[in-house]
């Protein structure tokens, strides 16, 4: 080699492990000005380009390296690296195969040969190939961590503690490895040391993506509300910004400023699941005699949804439509489950199998309509969507707000949720359904046991509110409503859910700093679905959270007979209970202020007969009224889908629907 370009490229590499892209893209510049093809410099400016995101850049310095220099494994690894950043995992694996065969002990592409089979769900050959990169190199941190992340999807959460516990062996600066180990943490329910890790985590590296809003929703998740508003101030700010600094879900609990949700959204969407165009667009088809609807979820179980959604798919019209279930959650054979399966046409697993391969079967079933009741919710597969599994697509239940996403076509929605103006919050186009947006089932069981209060540790006497919300959705700002409500009504208490017990006597510390004795909270553990709804009628007002209402919870609530209370903002998780009391004829409990919510609160409580007689006209409403009226519930959503279906049939681009 040159000695000149020798010395060029050595001080590059310095430059480069100083971070200092610039300084080393002069050096690479000037080397190539001796010798154009050179395939160290131009494998080196790749590196350069990718690191900064410029892909295309990138991709094109790495195969002009590799013309000039073949057989180069980290070249080709390099390659791989690229196609793993813009989500083309086939080419990734190709390039890595490539890079493996020229050196079977280059330990980096196999582990991120790993990375990429991980992003198609191939777990078990996933675990494989990081294995194989720690068996030539046990040292290896990031595999450590890589193979973790395996684990924590598979749900092995322990086993993925241990893998983060090795790479932080190795690296006590692995940001990312601390990160990822707090994941874990979190779906153990360890909030407490998760919070530790993230701040650690966040300490060491504080671009690290989503890791803010990770951070501050694992706080809210045990009610540590210390500096909440110089978090959420700080969030907002990166968000307005495009900082990658909170996915979107936890960020509807803590703002109902919806278009800081659409904003949030699209951040995410684009880093994640922008439009994949790798199977091309679907052609026109003929019209069928049925339009074929599938729904994707991973909640086909004893799950919210599952209540909610079962007597949909019994009573839809299979004489006009045709059912798919695309099922990828945990597979459970509980009663739900098993009650699921027997409502659709066709009821297929597809846990095991990747987004393109769902994609894939969706185009090869011929789904006309594909709806997706995940949203950004947990075990989301937006991936599907992003890939166009269907020629109209559909968000909804799973997920209360925007996608931001161009390939979801409509979102089902009612005039209460999203008021006309509104919309431009919403990437979608809205179906105004004439109730509800909410379906329900209007055949859930109430135990009849008979529950005392003292069983469930209530006082004999006293007002009872009540709020079974998961304790996340509590904000300051509401617990010290709640305080000022319970300080007006003498004697009352606040029967909460219990989640867990960080956020048990953090609630009890707040309310003794309020002024308020903490024996006046009370805590409801979880139990099964009749006996928590038969509890209720100790119950005496249920109080909402603000600006994520009570969603399924308020139907439960309403469906047991107990009372409603909720402020209704802006968002779409704000206005939700407004929606359900709208269609069971109840708005005289929607608020739209603090101010009047809690007024209404201490006057019912302080007026029984006032109380009383909602009360009456709930149960009077309850079998009478569009909320629990399923069967009416259901035509209304076909007769959106035949619209939606007609617009397609006419080569008509989606629009915002009105149904009556």
């Amino acid at each position: 080699m040159n000695p000149q370009i020798g010395f060029l490229l050595n001080k590059s590499l310095e430059a480069l492990r100083s971070a200092n892209l610039e300084l080393a893209e002069l050096y690479l510049k000037q080397a190539k000005a001796l010798q154009a093809t050179n395939p160290h410099v131009l494998r080196l400016l790749g590196v350069i380009y990718a690191q900064r995101m410029q892909y295309s850049d990138a991709l094109k310095y790495f195969n002009d390296s590799l013309k000039a220099l073949p057989k180069n494994p980290i070249a080709l690894s390099n390659l791989g690296n690229v196609y793993l950043q813009l989500k083309d995992y086939s080419k990734a694996i190709e390039a890595y195969d490539k890079s493996i065969r020229l050196e079977s002990k280059y330990e980096e592409a196999w582990s991120n040969k790993g990375n990429a089979l991980y992003e198609l769900k191939r777990y078990d050959e996933a675990i494989a190939c990081h294995d194989k990169a720690l068996n030539l190199n046990p040292n290896y941190a990031e595999a450590w961590s890589n193979k973790g992340n395996v684990l924590n999807e598979l749900k092995h959460y322990d086993e993925a503690i241990t893998c983060h516990d090795k790479a932080l062996n190795l690296n006590p600066n692995y940001a990312e490895a601390w990160s990822n180990k707090a994941n874990a943490l979190n779906e153990l329910k360890r909030y407490d040391e998760a919070i530790k890790h993230l701040d650690k985590a966040l300490s060491l590296k504080p671009d690290i993506h989503w890791i803010y809003g990770d951070l501050l929703h694992t706080k809210m998740r045990i009610c540590n509300w210390t500096d909440f508003d110089s978090h959420l101030e700080s969030i907002t700010h990166q968000v307005l910004a495009n900082a990658e600094a909170i996915t979107p879900l936890p960020l509807l609990s803590l703002t109902d400023n919806s278009a800081l949700h659409k904003k949030s959204s699209q951040i995410y969407l684009q880093s994640k699941y922008p439009a994949n165009a790798v199977l091309g667009s679907i052609l026109k088809r003929t019209e069928n005699q049925k339009i074929r609807v599938a729904y994707y979820s991973a909640d086909f179980h004893n799950h919210a949804t599952g209540y909610l959604m079962a007597e949909l798919f019994e009573l839809h019209d299979k004489s006009q439509f045709e059912l798919v279930g695309f099922s990828f959650g945990p597979i459970k054979n509980d009663e739900m489950r098993q009650r699921l399966e027997k409502s659709f046409d066709q009821f297929i697993e597809v846990g095991n199998k990747s987004d393109i391969e769902i994609a894939q079967l969706s185009r090869d079933l011929n789904i006309d309509i594909a709806v997706d009741l995940k949203g950004f919710t947990q075990d989301l597969r937006t991936g599907i969507f992003a890939l166009r599994a269907a020629p109209i697509q559909v968000n909804y239940l799973g997920y209360p707000g925007t996608m931001g996403a161009d390939y979801m076509d409509y979102i089902i929605a009612d005039k209460t949720l999203i008021p006309l103006d509104s919309q431009s919050s919403y990437t979608e186009k809205v179906v105004y359904l004439p109730n509800s947006y909410q379906v329900n089932y209007r055949k859930r069981l109430i135990s009849d046991q008979q529950m005392t209060r003292q069983e469930l540790g209530l006082p004999e006497h006293g007002f009872v509110f009540c709020c079974f919300n998961n304790n996340f959705k509590i904000l300051p700002a509401t617990f010290a409503a709640w305080m000022r409500i319970l300080k007006a009504v003498e004697g009352s208490v606040l029967w909460l859910f219990q989640d867990n017990p960080w956020a048990v006597e953090n609630l009890k510390k707040e309310a003794l700093d309020h002024g308020i004795d903490a024996s006046r909270l009370i805590f409801a553990e979880k139990m099964p679905l009749p006996e928590h709804l038969a509890r209720h009628r100790q119950a005496d007002l249920f109080l909402d959270t603000f600006p994520y209402n009570a969603h399924t919870t308020t139907s439960d609530a309403l469906w047991a007979g107990l009372p409603v209370l909720t402020l209704m903002g802006q968002s779409f998780a704000s206005r939700v209970a407004a929606s359900l009391l709208n269609a069971i004829g109840l708005p005289e409990l929607i608020t739209t202020t603090p101010e009047a919510y809690e007024a209404l609160a201490i006057e019912l409580a302080k007026h029984p007969e006032k109380l009383q007689a909602l009360k009456q006209k709930l149960a009077s409403n309850r079998l009478t009224t569009p909320l629990f009226d399923t069967p009416q519930f259901t035509k209304d959503l076909e007769q959106a889908y035949v619209q939606m279906y007609q617009r397609y049939q006419a080569d008509l681009m989606p629009e915002h629907l009105f149904l009556e």
